[in-house]
């Protein structure tokens, strides 16, 4: 896969963990500059949503976030995003990720372009 770049895409969840906050009303809205990567995200369960992270040589993303969720907590956690090329030409990530803060579970999402 050539590299990537994600500035300015949009994305949304398409399946996520039960422990998972993000709904289908989440959007993320991503921008890079070199390698490196942030964001923001809001909808559903999530008020307001920052992330940062490197996108590597192979278009994967190794990033952090934390938001305020809609019972007022902050959540923090770490992921790993594996990009797919869809057919129609958009991105699909494919995202293992583990709160860093509360239960420390894992969990696994995917999010598509918009």
């Amino acid at each position: 896969m050539s590299p990537i770049n994600y500035h300015h895409r949009k994305f949304r969840p398409i399946t996520t963990s039960p422990n998972g906050q993000t709904t289908s009303d989440t959007i993320f809205r991503y921008y890079q500059n070199g390698h490196i990567l942030w964001g923001e995200y809001q909808g559903g369960k999530i008020l307001k949503g920052q992330l940062m992270g490197i996108v590597e040589e192979d278009g994967s993303i190794e990033m952090c976030y934390h938001h305020v969720d809609a019972q007022g907590s902050i959540r923090t956690g770490k992921c790993r995003s594996v990009p797919e090329l869809m057919d129609n030409g958009k991105l699909r990530l494919h995202e293992n990720w583990q709160w860093t803060n509360g239960d420390l579970v894992k969990g696994q999402s995917v999010i598509e372009e918009l």
